[in-house]
């Protein structure tokens, strides 16, 4: 009788390279974009990155990647001689320069601009770096020359470009998994081992010359964390046969996902698609309470609160499909010692705080109006991003499509005559600057919780001004504007709940009513009704946070 090896069809016992490249020999041939206002990157923020393969250097330099048709305004990532490579910015006198690392090997190229500052780092790590403010107007891209010189002899592999995003600020390990379009991505090419004119965005690659697809390639793997992929219908024959189930693993099953729930000095962790009872995932580097979370497909993040008499503006991180303790992350970058009672969200690079209060007393100050924002890829302390709209908030729940961050309801101080909010505000994840209004909640609430899918968020519990739980539900469609409608009820009132979410369901777990609970409810993001019963968590929780992997149009 045969055995099926789940490790054997899937390729998971000795993961082989999946990815292709372009092969370049070094004698008039290129790939080429057309420009695009995607390539118009101005002064904003910025990623290129690729792996590169040099069989011999050419002692008049060569193109890795260009953006440019002239001699102002693009930029060149390439070789410049036979010892260095640069980042150089046309009609600037900005360039970064790094030794050439060897031949006959692949390597990893990324070059980022993030707040200004541009960084070089090969293989993961940082060799310049400097203040690079240029306006980069949009342009033709060529790869591997400049068509009419700097001609590549080698193969270059997963070109990617992030219009909005400097992906890396500091060491970093290179992917080991073949690249993805992620948010802000507007090119990958050069990983087809068929096709040199593949690309994952839409846009039309026209090869020149020589050029050709390749099976040569650094080595990456698909990205099997998922689970096994079978692609189509396989029969397989022993003395019977098994046919595995069509589509993808994402395609089978677009509803998983896992959401993690922050208890003070612990996390658990449920699968969204089924129901249960929570399991420990570890432990955070602080014991706190009204801390806020946000998350990548990857990476969760926990900014810190307070236990009283300690405060905290530590952030947190952990990797969400494993277990294990929290890592430190950097922290919230304000004038004051600390900061809590923010709200966090997030895009797939992108994370997001805002509001919160510096205050140790609940009643003492004002919220505060600043939102900052982290690199999930990264390490580092928060930036500023701009502020929310009207008077700051303390307290405000916060959701997100991959494009667009909600921040809605929260308090003022005890002393104001607005006290408790009704606002929703709301950004765009990729850009910089103020909030913009939204529209209303259907009450005035802080410590509410919110999730939702790429097109729905969910506002759910919170307290009215006398500080009494309140179980109704709201819901926004996230990329119009307007006042939120009624959704339902909680399964028990409660406020201060941690919220997660896969494309189909919204959970919410712990709470306070005015005790701390342990009950976990979920609604059917794209229904309306009252919230049913999911299971427990490990414990009571109150002011807690949550955040999931497959949030807001994640996959």
């Amino acid at each position: 009788m045969g055995i099926l090896r789940t490790d054997k069809i899937s390729g998971l016992e000795t993961p082989t390279p999946v990815t292709g490249s372009v092969e370049f020999d070094g004698n008039g041939d290129w790939i080429s974009v057309a420009e695009s206002e995607d390539f118009n990157f101005g002064t904003g923020d910025f990623t290129v990155e690729f792996w590169i393969y040099w069989d011999g250097f050419n002692t008049g330099g060569t193109r890795g990647v260009q953006l440019t048709s002239a001699v102002t305004n693009g930029i060149w990532i390439g070789q410049v001689n036979t010892t260095d490579y640069v980042l150089r910015s046309y009609g600037n006198a900005n360039h970064l320069t790094v030794s050439l690392p060897p031949l006959n090997e692949w390597h990893h190229i990324a070059v980022t601009r993030k707040d200004s500052t541009a960084r070089f780092f090969v293989n993961g790590k940082l060799g310049a770096s400097g203040s690079v403010t240029h306006n980069f107007v949009k342009h033709a891209i060529t790869i591997g020359s400049d068509e009419s010189s700097g001609h590549t002899n080698g193969y270059i592999s997963n070109v990617r470009m992030l219009k909005g995003t400097g992906l890396y600020t500091s060491d970093f390990t290179p992917p080991t998994h073949a690249l993805e379009v992620i948010g802000d991505t507007v090119l990958l090419c050069c990983n087809n081992p068929d096709s040199a004119g593949a690309e994952a965005t839409g846009k039309t690659i026209t090869v020149n010359g020589d050029a050709a697809a390749s099976t040569v390639s650094p080595g990456l793997t698909r990205d099997f964390t998922g689970g096994t992929e079978f692609r189509g219908v396989t029969t397989f024959d022993t003395q019977g046969y098994f046919v595995p189930p069509s589509g993808t693993t994402e395609q089978r099953d677009a509803s998983g996902g896992r959401g993690l729930i922050r208890m003070g000095p612990g996390m658990s962790y449920i699968t969204i698609s089924s129901l249960g009872n929570s399991k420990d995932f570890g432990d955070n580097t602080v014991d706190a309470l009204n801390t806020s979370a946000c998350a990548s497909s990857t990476r969760g993040l926990f900014a810190q609160g307070y236990k009283h008499p300690l405060y905290y503006k530590t952030i947190d991180y952990v990797t969400i499909a494993s277990t294990g303790d929290a890592k430190d992350f950097g922290d919230i970058t304000t004038s004051a010692s600390f900061v809590y009672g923010m709200g966090g969200c997030a895009s797939s690079t992108r994370g997001l705080f805002a509001g919160g209060f510096t205050a140790p007393s609940p009643n003492a100050a004002a919220g505060l109006k600043q939102i900052n924002y982290v690199t999930i890829a990264s390490l580092g302390d928060s930036q500023d991003f701009g502020d929310l709209t009207g008077n700051g908030v303390r307290y405000p729940a916060a959701t997100s499509s991959l494009t667009r961050g909600i921040f809605g309801g929260g308090r003022d101080s005890a002393d104001s005559p607005v006290y408790n909010q009704n606002v929703i505000h709301y950004v765009t994840i990729a850009t910089l600057g103020n909030a913009n209004n939204f529209g209303d909640l259907t009450d005035s609430l802080y410590s509410m919780a919110a999730t939702g899918s790429a097109t729905r968020g969910i506002f759910a519990g919170g307290y009215n001004p006398a500080g009494n739980s309140i179980n109704l539900m709201d819901y926004i469609t996230i990329s119009s504007t307007g006042n939120a409608q009624d959704f339902g009820d909680l399964y028990l009132t409660r406020g201060g709940s941690g919220a997660s979410s896969n494309a189909t369901r919204a959970t919410f777990a712990g709470g306070s009513n005015p005790s701390a609970q342990n009950v976990i409810d979920y609604v059917t993001i794209q229904s309306t009704g009252n919230a049913l019963d999911f299971g427990d968590l490990l414990t009571t929780m109150y002011a807690g946070c949550g955040c999931s992997n497959s949030h807001g149009g994640l996959s």
